[in-house]
């Protein structure tokens, strides 16, 4: 006897459709599932056989055949074990239900409990895709998968209650959509509780006005991660395009909080610096999403860079500047976005008081060099904005009155944005930071006096054909947050101030 019905898979951040095919033959009993399937798949044969034991069906004492096409792909995870048990109960004649047009995924505990499954919203895309008119997944995964629009989603907690709604003894509700309605990250957190620091404020506007990678070089306690933590309260709102594409990630991944739909704020990612290159930008023995896409449309925060591994770093070179992971395994490669605000801190030296004005540095030259040499030119010339924190004052700590809060400065910032999308209308470009070298010209004219300005600061700093690019981005930034269409030779200048850091430390280098 046969049976065969349909289920979904993943492949890098999209899903696809596998067909379940369970076929019962004489034989010796034994049961075996065929078609690339990797450990999780093959134990899902005894999830199976307890709960329908369980459940109060008869396991079929047959030669079972399982086949999950197309069997030249890889099928990975507990997903297929609810369809492979109605598969079973279909082929034994124990079910008798129209499965056309129905898809299911699900873990089975063996009380015959259906648990939630990662990857749920690409896959529930792939079956909408596909054709198919109702999908079936875990109730912890029904508000994620209800976003998509264009398919039923039915909750399953039980498969007790899944076979009398397939028997139409009692039917399932169809989960419905809530409205998608963008916040932020943390309420907690704003940006009136930093107190000075007026010149790291502005850096950090500019940066949410355009999405511009930072560093932060200060010594410790000033204000580095604080100034960080309270960058998503100035971002602008995620669009539920961007939100669908986050929630994929982290769906993906299996961070998504269980019964979440989409993700409401922009991701802030802060991973501890003994983190692995795989873990950052992703990969492994089975090629998982890292930080660096789980931050995709967000913030990856990297404290105390210099301690971070060099290959971690260096892994970081090639999606800042692509936006997205690619991974090449020998049976396939697998790319993961990863649009991202990349912000950096770290102190000027090992005990972090080189440069300090009333505290003295207890480390040499030699160990200056050392520590900021751990940071290499190619990644410092990928950061757009270099920006010093100073200790704060006493003056400044103490004051009663309160600094600019976030959704003061996010007001500028949202209508720096809209002049960037009305300016990029029609194109794929997101913000400033992601212009094209190919249009730089078109969106970034300049006065003859600013040109004049940028041709000085170039030939007098040495800056890198990139390191140009992305000055004269941060500059059409300041324009934009300051109304004006054409960039001037203030906003060039103040886009140069922020270039200027790597020179002031980094010359430590050249004096051992």
């Amino acid at each position: 006897m046969f049976a065969g019905l349909k289920s979904m898979g993943l492949r890098g951040i999209d899903g696809f459709m596998v067909e379940v095919e369970a076929d019962l033959s004489q034989g010796l009993p034994g049961f075996d599932v065929v078609g690339l399937p990797d450990t999780a798949v093959r134990e899902s044969r005894d999830r199976v056989r307890a709960a329908l034991k369980n459940a109060g069906f008869t396991y079929p004492v047959s030669r079972i055949t399982v086949n999950l096409a197309p069997a030249d792909v890889k099928k990975e995870g507990s997903v297929y074990d609810l369809p492979l048990l109605l598969a079973l109960l279909c082929a034994s004649g124990q079910l008798k239900a129209n499965m056309k047009r129905r898809a299911f995924v699900g873990e089975l505990s063996l009380q015959g409990g259906v648990r939630p499954v990662r990857g749920v919203l690409p896959m529930v895309i792939a079956a909408r895709d596909a054709g198919m008119e109702e999908v079936y997944v875990p109730a912890e995964n029904g508000p994620e998968a209800a976003v998509v629009e264009g398919i039923a989603v039915y909750p399953v907690k039980d498969i007790a209650e899944l076979l009398a709604h397939l028997q139409g003894e009692r039917e399932l509700s169809p989960l419905t959509a809530e409205a998608f309605t963008p916040s932020n990250a943390d309420a907690l957190v704003d940006f009136a509780d930093v107190m000075g620091q007026e010149a790291a404020r502005r850096a950090m506007e500019i940066a949410a006005a355009g999405s511009h990678n930072v560093l932060l070089i200060g010594p410790p306690g000033s204000g580095k991660s604080m100034l960080a933590k309270r960058l998503p309260t100035i971002l602008p709102d995620m669009t539920r395009e961007e939100s669908l594409e986050c929630t994929k990630i982290h769906s993906i991944a299996g961070t998504l909080a269980g019964g979440a739909g989409l993700l409401p704020y922009r991701p802030f990612r802060s991973p501890h610096h003994n983190i692995s290159p795989q873990g950052l930008a992703g990969g492994g023995i089975t090629p998982r999403p890292g930080e660096v896409s789980l931050a995709h449309n967000g913030v990856l925060f990297l404290d105390e860079l210099p301690e971070f591994s060099r290959q971690a770093m260096e892994c970081l070179r090639q999606p800042l500047e692509d936006g997205k992971v690619t991974i090449s395994r020998v049976s396939a490669s697998l790319a993961y976005p990863c649009s991202i605000m990349l912000v950096a801190a770290m102190n000027p030296c090992p005990c972090g008081y080189y440069g300090h004005p009333t505290r003295s540095c207890t480390c040499s030259q030699q160990a200056v060099g050392r520590y900021l040499s751990k940071v290499s030119g190619p990644l410092l010339d990928r950061i757009d904005l270099h920006i010093e924190v100073p200790p704060v004052e006493f003056d400044q700590l103490s004051a009663r009155q309160k600094a600019e809060s976030s959704a003061s400065i996010r007001q500028r910032v949202n209508a720096a944005r809209a002049r960037q999308q009305a300016r990029f209308a029609g194109t794929d470009i997101v913000s400033n930071a992601r212009i094209p070298t190919s249009k730089l010209k078109e969106f970034c004219p300049l006065t003859e006096a600013a040109a004049t300005l940028l041709k000085g600061a170039f030939e007098r700093m040495g800056l890198s054909a990139r390191a140009y690019d992305r000055l004269l981005k941060v500059a059409r930034t300041i324009a934009d947050l300051d109304g004006s269409d054409i960039i001037d030779t203030a906003h060039i200048a103040e886009a140069i101030q922020y270039r200027s850091l790597d020179r002031k430390y980094w010359q430590a280098r050249q004096n051992l």
